[in-house]
Order: structure tokens, then sequence, then C-alpha cells
């Protein structure tokens, strides 16, 4: 069995122990489109069934952050709006500041999960503990990625990679009952 093999067949014990799921926004949270009037404002597209994934797992104790190129003020809106406190902009360098993440919260690399789309997102897949990316990511980012969701980027892979964190860590269940009632 060779290393990725044996690395995508151990997934489900992986899941178990991750702590904190950081996301890139565009092309993951979004479908990686950006609209800019003409005045100069932009606009993004998110999927609400994202945004209740994201705050499931927080409520079941996973922090959630965004790591991403670009800055953007709708993505600070949308931050607030789901309580992520972790929002890290205008990264030129993904892994340095995935590396000062892992400093400042005291975080270890496999209780992480990192979901991005593009070739600028492999260093840091690489070295989290869980790699998801999107069915619709860059072909590089497909061959490292542990796990690939069926949705495309703004289209519900996050609330799909949310339900699969939290079924392998037991947490499903527990949350769906209040909406069982």
């Amino acid at each position: 069995m060779n290393l990725e093999t044996q690395r995508k067949s151990n997934l489900a014990d992986r899941m178990r122990d991750v702590k904190a799921l950081i996301l890139d926004v565009d092309g993951v949270l979004t479908d990686g489109r950006i609209v800019i009037s003409d005045d100069g404002q932009e606009t993004k597209c998110f999927n609400v069934r994202d945004g209740h994934g994201l705050k499931m797992i927080r409520r079941a104790g996973i922090e959630v952050m965004f790591l991403t190129g670009r800055k953007s003020r709708v993505v600070e809106h949308r931050a607030r709006e789901l309580g992520v406190e972790r929002v890290y902009q205008g990264v030129s360098d993904k892994l340095a500041v995935f590396e000062e993440i892992l400093e400042a919260t005291g975080l270890a690399p496999g209780q992480v999960a990192y979901m991005g789309d593009d070739i600028v997102d492999l260093p840091v897949l690489r070295r989290a503990g869980v790699s998801v990316t999107v069915c619709d990511a860059h072909q590089d980012v497909l061959g490292v990625a542990d796990l690939v969701t069926r949705n495309a980027g703004g289209r519900g892979a996050v609330r799909e990679v949310c339900e699969i964190l939290l079924k392998a860590q037991g947490k499903w269940e527990g949350l769906m009952e209040r909406y069982r009632a």
C-alpha cells in the first residue's frame, strides 16, 4: 500500500481528532465567481446550507476559521453572521499563516481539517491532518486531497464536510435531536 492510499484509508480515524476546520473562501464557500458593480462594490454568493453546517460544527465544539488570499468586506460580514472569529484575509503565504494558527491555538496539524480548491492551497492541504477539496477543484488539488466532496464550491460542499465530520465524531445524532422535536 503506498503512502497516499494509507493516508486515505485511515481518514475516518483522523476525522475523529479534528478540532478546527479552516476554509478557503473563493471556490469553497462560494462558487469562485466575484461580481463587481460599476461603483466597485464586490459581491459574493454564499450557500445558506453551508452556513448552517458551520453553525452546527461550532455548536459541537469544532472551531471554524477562514483563510483566504483575497481581502473582502463581504467575507468579514459573512464571518460575523456565522460567529467565525478567526478570519485571515489577503494572505499570500497560506502555509506560513497556517503555522501561525497552529502556534496561536496550540493545535497540532492532525487536529485541523483544511478545505481549499486551488494550487495556492496545496501546501496547507499537504500539512493539515485532513485535507478536503470540492469536486470542481484544480486537478492537482483533486490528486492531493483526502476527501473530495460530491458538491461543488458554493453549492453545499462545506455542509457536506460538516456532516461528515460530525458523523465521524459521533456528534451528528445529538445535534439532530433539536430538529426532531
